[in-house]
C-alpha cells in the first residue's frame, strides 16, 4: 500500500541519514558530485615485479609461541625503519610513519603512504583522511587503540605522488609484511588501489575488488577486504554507503554486533 510504501521510504531515509552522521556529513550534496578517480599510473603498475617474496619465516611461529614479544618485536622493528635508507622516499623524508594501534588488533588498515600532516607527526592517517577514517572506525565500534593502522610505505612520496613499485616492494618486504606476521590481524581492509594492488599483486581496479573477502596470499587465515581509501571518499561522498557496506561484511566477520536503525 502507499503506507507502506511511504514507511519503507522513511526508514530508508532515516538510515541514510544515520549513515552520514557516523561519516561526520552534516548535509547532503544537491547533486552527483563528478566522479574523481584514484591516480595510477598504469606504466607503474605494469612495472611492478611478476613475482615477490615469500612472507617471514615467523607467520606459523607468531600464531602461539610468539604472541607474548609481538610489542617488543615491532618497537625494535619500528626502530630499525626509523633510520630506514632503503629507498629514494627517505631523501625527502620528515619522519618515518610506520604504524599504530595494538599489536594484537583482530583487524589491521593499510593504505596508501603518508602525507603531509603525518609526515610532520609520524603517525598514519592524522589529517582530513585520517579523520574520516577514525569516524569509521568509531562508527563500528572501535576505536585506533585497538586496532592497526598502517601504510604501504613508511615515507612521504614527493608531492604526495603515488609510491612506485620498487618503493612498495621494497617497504613491504622490510615492514609491512613483518607487521603483518606478527600482528596476525584476522582481516586486513586495504584502503584504495594501492594499498589493494601492492598485497594482491594485481592490477584489478578497486571498483571491481571491493565488497567481497579475499584470501591474504600466502598465508591462508587472513582475510582481505578492499574499499575506497578515506581521500577518495572525501572528494565522491556519494560512495561512502558503499564503504560502510563493506565495514559491516567486516563487522560480522569480526563478531561485531551491527543494526541497522
Amino acid at each position: 500500500s502507499s503506507q507502506e510504501e511511504l514507511l519503507r521510504l522513511t526508514r530508508e531515509v532515516k538510515q541514510r541519514l544515520l549513515l552520514e552522521k557516523a561519516f561526520g556529513i552534516e548535509s547532503l550534496p544537491k547533486y552527483p558530485p563528478k566522479k574523481i578517480l584514484p591516480v595510477v599510473n598504469p606504466s607503474e603498475v605494469r612495472s611492478a615485479p611478476e613475482e615477490i617474496k615469500e612472507p617471514p619465516a615467523s607467520y606459523a611461529a607468531s600464531k602461539d609461541t610468539e604472541r607474548d614479544d609481538r610489542a617488543e618485536r615491532l618497537a625494535e622493528l619500528g626502530k630499525v625503519a626509523s633510520t630506514c635508507i632503503k629507498c629514494r622516499l627517505s631523501q625527502s623524508r620528515t619522519r618515518v610513519v610506520f604504524g599504530v594501534g595494538s599489536p594484537f588488533a583482530e583487524l589491521m588498515f593499510v593504505g596508501e603512504g603518508p602525507g603531509y600532516d603525518e609526515d610532520q607527526q609520524g603517525e598514519p592517517f592524522v589529517g582530513r583522511a585520517g579523520q574520516l577514517l577514525t569516524k569509521i572506525i568509531e562508527a563500528m565500534k572501535l576505536t585506533r587503540q585497538v586496532v592497526y593502522i598502517a601504510n604501504m610505505v613508511k615515507c612521504r612520496p614527493p608531492e604526495n605522488r603515488t609510491p612506485r613499485p620498487d618503493e612498495m616492494l621494497i617497504c613491504s618486504e622490510t615492514y609491512l609484511k613483518w607487521q603483518i606476521a606478527w600482528i596476525r590481524p584476522k582481516v586486513i581492509c586495504t584502503l584504495g588501489n594501492c594499498a589493494t594492488q601492492g598485497l594482491l599483486q594485481t592490477r584489478e581496479p578497486i571498483g571491481s575488488l571491493r565488497g567481497r573477502f579475499l584470501d591474504y596470499p600466502p598465508e591462508a587465515g587472513i582475510k582481505l577486504m578492499p574499499t575506497f581509501h578515506p581521500a577518495y571518499l572525501l572528494r565522491n561522498p556519494n560512495d561512502k554507503p558503499k564503504c560502510w557496506e563493506d565495514m559491516k561484511k567486516i563487522m560480522k566477520e569480526l563478531g561485531i554486533a551491527h543494526k541497522d536503525k
